[in-house]
């Protein structure tokens, strides 16, 4: 079953959570999900990409990261757009969804319709923003169809693979404006990955999310589909909250505080930077479990804009 979003993003004045015997008070301003208190060990088999031994594939180099910001600045100036003030109608995404599977059975990856549609409703209440306490962007999402594929030499998911590589070629529709994603069991036990946008359409574009992570799957703390959504964050350009620790960029957007490494579960209260502000654990672009995260910013939703101006535009 879907757990809505919807309601939980209701702020209480101070609420406590029972964790592991004891008591964590939450502050003032948090958002709490009903009945999901924060976890406290990693107890889960799969978790966030970046814990040790766990390469995330969207984390970023520092170089990396000064060359794709010269190049937005260079497309944003070529069709004369300051960055930060673009202003985009609402726009809607098509998606297509690739279900990779090593047989017909949910134990093989072959996922229902029920959990692409829950996921498409997570999808686009994370984006509204209004639905669950967090910034609104210009983006929705419309599913114009599913695909299954019953190939066991592609499952599981090997990221960075020639099998990933033929997987997608063969698969992928549509032009950069349209989002497919291919869902499946992941290698390095992995949640999923992303493309960032670039100039020039490849046929790798598009999200990887684990099959398990969709509304009603059995990831856990990460069933409640914010892997998509974490991953649709990167496919418009957003980077993780931690990019570049405390340095002054970081992730390139002023209103994330700054945040020196991943947060994992739900660490109420976590300030790893003399930066003003908590680090920002309900942020949808940091790793901690789905019922934490909640929001993105104003300013990530201006980033998005601007990259979708400069790379992902029909």
């Amino acid at each position: 079953m879907h757990v809505s979003k919807k309601g939980w993003a209701a702020r209480a004045a101070t609420s406590l959570l029972l964790i592991a015997g004891g008591v964590v008070a939450v502050a003032p301003g948090a958002a709490v999900a009903a009945g999901c208190a924060p976890e406290a060990t990693h107890s889960d088999a799969k978790a966030r990409p970046g814990r040790p031994g766990h390469q995330d594939p969207n984390a970023l180099t520092d170089a990396q990261v000064r060359q794709r910001e010269a190049d937005l600045s260079a497309v944003l100036a070529d069709r004369r757009r300051p960055a930060g003030v673009t202003t985009l109608a609402a726009v809607t995404i098509p998606v297509v969804v690739h279900v990779i599977a090593a047989n017909t059975t949910r134990a093989g990856g072959y996922l229902p319709d029920s959990m692409i549609q829950q996921q498409m409703a997570v999808l686009n209440d994370s984006f509204d923003g209004g639905a669950v306490g967090g910034a609104g962007t210009s983006f929705s999402f419309q599913l114009q169809s599913i695909t299954r594929n019953v190939r066991p030499e592609w499952y599981p998911i090997v990221y960075g693979s020639s099998t990933e590589r033929a997987m997608k070629a063969a698969l992928r529709v549509g032009g950069k404006d349209t989002l497919n994603i291919y869902t499946g069991e992941l290698s390095d036990d992995l949640l999923g990955w992303a493309t960032f946008p670039q100039r020039k359409l490849q046929s790798s574009d598009g999200v990887v999310v684990l099959g398990e992570s969709l509304p009603g799957g059995t990831a856990g703390i990460y069933s409640l589909g914010d892997t998509a959504t974490h991953e649709v964050g990167h496919w418009l350009n957003l980077y993780h909250t931690f990019q570049g620790g405390c340095s002054k960029s970081g992730d390139q957007v002023a209103d994330t505080p700054a945040e020196a490494s991943a947060a994992f579960n739900c660490p109420v209260g976590r300030d790893t930077c003399t930066a003003a502000g908590l680090d920002p654990i309900t942020n949808f672009m940091d790793y901690t479990q789905d019922s934490c995260m909640y929001q993105f910013t104003p300013g990530q939703a201006a980033r998005m804009s601007d990259a979708w101006a400069a790379y992902r535009a029909p």
